[in-house]
């Protein structure tokens, strides 16, 4: 029995792998780790590249790098703004103890 040549990939093309995939997913893991000023940058690449993937119709393999940095640079935003929060709390207790002190005195 003879298969008949279905060229290179008999299953179809290759899968293409985004350009800043890898980029994308060291910043997420950064924003956690050590900067959470980079999950912003991390979540806004990470949707443009999602946005990309979906469009082009073509599977990429590193679909799940760019998710995963997405995430993980959601999550780093969202840690940077409850820490901002905390700090602003801190402020406004520290700041009226400090004027109601000055007043007492």
């Amino acid at each position: 029995m003879s298969y008949p040549n279905h060229g290179p990939f008999p299953y179809g093309p290759p899968p293409l792998t985004h350009p800043n995939g890898t980029t994308i997913l060291v910043l997420g893991i950064l924003s956690l780790v050590v900067c959470s000023l980079i999950g912003p940058f991390a979540w806004v690449m990470g949707n443009r590249a999602l946005r990309e993937i979906d469009t082009s119709g073509h599977v990429y393999e590193n679909r799940g790098s760019v998710q995963a940095g997405r995430i993980c640079g959601i999550v780093g935003t969202c840690l940077m703004l409850a820490v901002i929060g905390l700090y602003a709390i801190f402020a406004v207790i520290f700041g009226g103890v400090a004027i109601l002190d000055g007043i007492a005195r």
